[in-house]
């Protein structure tokens, strides 16, 4: 079960094009036509934009990563067949057995939890007993998870519409949204290290942060009925949600899965049990720094879309609002990280801990100032 170095030379490599990439290409291509010429007469300039561009993105991940091919494939079936169901009545939700136990997006999301927790206990059941059926069980309960968080936020989005037409909006507007777009964001971003690297050895410490986000929506939803579908606060009501949002939740998805193999890194490195059953410290060194890397980048774009952002609702691309702040706190904590991994070379355990502290950061800044501070981005409290 060890892991080398070798392994990390999988991340850069690629398995030859075949026809079934381009038949990929041709297929996203051919929906992205399709959904442009079916509904562009209802977007603006910027929503086109941002149609082409998750077209264009959505090809080169399946390019890149052909696991994704298949799973864009089963969400995109599993989500048509549940619009489907709903025609147009939403009260479908509560007659239909595929939507009331399945597919609806309150029991898509069940499903979800349920699937990523069980995920998580069957990858550190196969560690434990060096399993590798047990390894593979936490993998496929994974995939299976992340398939319905996707298939929940879908669905969800359209059951938006069916409420009620002014009530409609992506679902990235409020903590409970958001929540099941970490585990969705973060669960995706695990398995394509896993399966890149070879290794299923640190799955459950990754899934462990997802299984807290999990226990947190479930609290949510049953002890303040966040589940309800609400009207878009009015300052959200913008096209810059859709695209700010989902670039902040790869930040904090990389981020968390980091701080977590931080954890596993500092075990490995104490020898014993621990290092008979994980990857090699320069291994998951490597890992950390290739997960604080990416969620840099995407947390930087969308700091900048961000202000951008606030330029046009408030008139001002800064205004040292408390969630800003903190969100430039955060950057600047990855940034210097970055920095000094890059130019000084530090690594092994100062790095792990950081990379453990800075989640306790970007936790504060996610939900802390929500929680503590008010300002103007106050549309999350608990």
């Amino acid at each position: 079960m060890s892991v080398t170095s070798e392994h990390l030379n999988q991340l850069n490599e690629r398995t030859p094009t075949s026809v079934r990439d381009y038949i990929w290409l041709v297929a996203v291509a051919a929906l992205t036509a399709f959904v442009l010429t079916r509904y562009g007469s209802a977007m603006d300039i910027y929503e086109i934009v941002i149609t082409i561009g998750t077209g264009i993105s959505l090809a080169w991940l399946g390019w890149s990563w052909r696991s994704v091919q298949i799973f864009t494939i089963a969400v995109a079936l599993l989500s048509l067949f549940a619009i489907w169901l709903y025609g147009a009545d939403i009260g479908r939700g509560t007659e239909n057995f595929f939507l009331k136990y399945m597919l609806a997006s309150q029991s898509a999301i069940m499903w979800m939890s349920a699937l990523l927790v069980l995920s998580t206990v069957a990858y550190f059941l196969g560690m434990i007993a060096r399993s590798d059926f047990g390894l593979a069980t936490g993998s496929g309960l994974a995939w299976c998870g992340v398939t319905m968080s996707f298939v929940g936020l879908f669905v969800r989005w359209r059951e938006s519409y069916l409420i009620n037409v002014e009530y409609g909006h992506i679902p990235v507007s409020n903590l409970y949204e958001v929540f099941i777009l970490f585990c969705a964001i973060a669960g995706l971003m695990y398995l394509y290290y896993e399966q890149k690297s070879n290794t299923r050895s640190l799955g459950g410490f990754a899934l462990l942060v997802i299984s807290a986000a999990v226990g947190f929506l479930l609290w949510y939803s049953f002890e303040r009925e966040a589940d309800a579908i609400q009207p878009l606060v009015p300052a959200l009501n913008s096209y810059w949600m859709k695209i700010h949002v989902p670039a902040n939740f790869i930040g904090y998805g990389a981020f968390a899965l980091a701080a977590m193999l931080g954890g596993a890194q500092l075990l490995a490195a104490r020898g014993g049990w621990f290092q008979s059953r994980l990857p090699e410290p320069a291994v998951i060194d490597d890992l950390i720094y290739r997960m604080i890397a990416l969620g840099f980048a995407f947390f930087t774009i969308a700091t900048v879309l961000g202000a951008l952002w606030a330029a046009e609702a408030w008139g001002s691309y800064w205004s040292w609002d408390p969630k800003e702040t903190w969100a430039l706190i955060v950057w600047l904590n990855y940034a210097a990280w970055l920095h000094l991994r890059l130019t000084k070379g530090w690594g092994g355990g100062v790095m792990a801990w950081w990379a453990i502290i800075g989640l306790f950061i970007t936790l504060f800044a996610f939900i802390g100032v929500n929680m503590f501070l008010s300002g103007l981005h106050s549309y999350g409290e608990l």
